[in-house]
């Protein structure tokens, strides 16, 4: 499994508070994005937001960073201020 972490800046409650129900109302994933899973984190008091996508495979996150790489950026919650490209090794839950 592969998550891609995503770290916004410059993020307020209104534009998460509409990119949640855009998000909810949507289908699922954008066409081209395999994703199994989104967890979205925002800090209100720091204005940012971390958002994490999980995929399958490798394959999978670079075909979907392809396409959120081209998204408008008043479609994200903020301003981009990093990208990780990891995969998942230890997983416990508690």
């Amino acid at each position: 499994m592969f998550v891609r972490v995503v770290r916004f800046a410059d993020v307020s409650a209104e534009r998460m508070d509409g990119l949640e129900k855009q998000i909810e109302e949507s289908d699922g994933p954008p066409p081209g994005v395999n994703s199994t899973e989104l967890k979205v984190f925002f800090d209100a008091d720091q204005g940012t937001a971390v958002v994490l996508q999980f995929y399958p495979t490798a394959e999978d996150m670079a075909a979907g960073e392809a396409v959120f790489d081209a998204m408008d950026s008043s479609e994200t919650p903020g301003t981009r201020s990093s990208v990780d490209r990891c995969e998942i090794k230890l997983e416990l839950s508690m």
